[in-house]
């Protein structure tokens, strides 16, 4: 089996500011730890430094007109009316570079897909990708450019019928807007239910339009979902869809915010858990993309995008983390310097509330979706 790793250390040259959550250093970290256990220099795997996306290959999903303000806003030029494109202060702030950013994230997503859709190698990870929430003509939930949208649209450029699942704990409202009645690109994902986080979408009920019904597959969870209630709930509805759908190539985003101790969700699973739902992904197409996504515990991300890297390798990496990162973990908070994290336990109505809730979801996924795939 062949891979590759989407990498640049360019990302140093952008930053979302002081007090955003969304920070760059959360990358170079995750190299380091990779290098820390060699996964850098794998036989069987290639580092592919990220081309900037094309205008051209960005306004495959974004208008022409978004495009022109984020490069005016970039560049420094006064936009009075940014705030309508979703710029601004707060979740997507203004910044110099913020174009170039944008087309950095969007062209390494583009190529882990053309070197999969080429057949240079079985699975690419992107790890600075991810960013799902960005809509054709505006900015959203730290995202400027749907570099998932546009990984699967050159996937299906050359014919390939496409599965995306998304574990972030936040809804992929921008992937699934864009396949919504697309019956050749399968939408699944799962995630803190909508009436509690943001994007305040990602409803069971949400299940496509026309001849996209059925196509678009939506798990939300209540706050405090942990592995032992993910997990069930997960292989209820995530296989037995892959099973049916029978994709050619699989995009998956790998988000960690939904991870317990991450500062702007409400989940509660564990690396070990968001590991083997990786694991349990890669079954289901000769062919992965795999990209980032949230993640705001820096120590967390490091450490999850480590261990799905060795996963999409088929390795098993020592639970002890190398020295080399001791300092930096610590620094960060990470008491257990681990690749797993130790036994967590739920208050026991928290454990049922999820339990019940997770239930009702999917039997009702069950009961709209299931019989359109022949289930």
């Amino acid at each position: 089996m062949r891979t590759a790793v989407i990498h640049s250390d360019d990302w140093r040259r952008f930053d979302y500011g002081p007090e955003h959550p969304l920070r760059m250093e959360r990358l170079g970290l995750t190299w380091r730890l990779m290098d820390a256990y060699g996964l850098t220099a794998l036989p069987q795997a290639k580092v592919v430094a990220p081309e900037p996306a094309s205008i051209e290959a960005i306004a495959r999903f974004h208008t022409r007109e978004y495009i022109d303000i984020l490069r005016a806003v970039s560049a420094g030029d006064w936009v009075p009316h940014a705030v309508r494109y979703g710029l601004g202060p707060g979740d997507n702030p203004i910044f110099p570079g913020l174009w170039e950013a944008a087309q950095l994230a969007a062209g390494g997503s583009i190529q882990a897909a053309q070197l999969v859709a080429e057949g240079e190698v079985d699975r690419a990870f992107h790890f600075a990708g991810g960013l799902h929430h960005a809509m054709p003509d505006r900015a959203s939930g730290f995202c400027y450019v749907n570099d998932a949208v546009l990984a699967i649209m050159t996937l299906r450029r050359r014919g390939l019928k496409v599965a995306y699942v998304d574990i972030d704990a936040h809804h992929g409202d921008g992937v699934q807007f864009a396949f919504y009645d697309d019956p050749t690109v399968l939408t699944i994902s799962t995630h803190e239910r909508g009436d509690r986080l943001f994007p305040g979408s990602g409803f069971v009920d949400e299940v496509g339009e026309g001849v996209g019904v059925g196509y678009s597959v939506n798990l939300p969870l209540q706050p405090f979902t942990d592995d032992a209630v993910y997990e069930p709930a997960f292989e209820a509805v995530v296989p037995p869809l892959l099973r049916a759908f029978a994709p050619d190539a699989l995009v998956i985003q790998l988000g960690i915010d939904a991870h317990r101790t991450d500062p702007l969700t409400h989940l509660a699973l564990s690396i070990q858990g968001f590991l083997r739902s990786v694991r349990r992904l890669l079954e289901f197409a000769p062919r992965v993309v795999a990209l980032g996504g949230g993640g705001y515990d820096l120590a967390n991300v490091a450490r999850a995008w480590t261990g799905a890297w060795a996963t999409i390798n088929n390795l098993t990496l020592p639970e002890p983390i190398p020295a080399a990162l001791h300092r930096d973990l610590r620094a960060l908070g990470l008491e257990s310097l681990t690749l797993s994290d130790p036994p967590g336990e739920l208050d026991p109505d928290t454990r049922r509330w999820a339990v019940e809730f997770a239930a009702r979801q999917v039997r009702s996924i069950r009961e709209q979706i299931f019989p359109i795939h022949g289930l």
